[in-house]
């Protein structure tokens, strides 16, 4: 019998296609699929396969979250501002109990007050925050590591 490969489908939140223009001091010069495309050179080094997914829409991130259950190893995640407002996304991820990492480009605990808060974080088994468009690499690669583990025997 053969393994299948591991599977992650990654989500961007809202404003997220605006990477590139978007306050670039903030949040870098890549654009969204600068970042998809190297994350996918990533993943086919790590040998596992890479969805991309994003949306301004907190129902249409929702459905990708829903719809990943059994299609999915894992859930790489961007919310942007839907980290701190959407208990939404945060029950979804509880629902499907997918291994979930939640990254930001920024560190969101160096900004305002209101970014500190995360909604995803608890039911993540990690953050990584801060270190720009590297935030993605490192989730990934900590989600592939995590999923490994978990599928390994000992």
């Amino acid at each position: 019998m053969t393994e299948s490969p591991l599977s992650i489908l990654t989500l961007h939140g809202p404003n997220l296609n605006l990477l590139g223009q978007r306050e670039p001091g903030i949040y870098g010069q890549l654009t969204l699929a600068k970042i998809n495309e190297l994350l996918q050179q990533e993943a086919e080094a790590l040998g596992v396969t890479l969805t991309p997914y994003q949306s301004n829409h907190e129902g249409s991130l929702v459905d990708a979250i829903q719809s990943a259950l059994g299609q999915y190893s894992g859930i790489l995640i961007n919310p942007g501002a839907y980290t701190h407002t959407s208990v939404a996304l945060r029950d979804a991820l509880l629902a499907v109990q997918l291994p979930t990492v939640e990254v930001h480009l920024s560190n969101i605990y160096r900004r305002e007050e209101f970014r500190h808060h995360s909604y995803i974080a608890p039911v993540a088994i990690g953050q990584i925050s801060g270190f720009g468009a590297e935030s993605y690499r490192l989730g990934l690669h900590a989600l592939v590591q995590h999923l490994k583990t978990a599928a390994s025997p000992n």
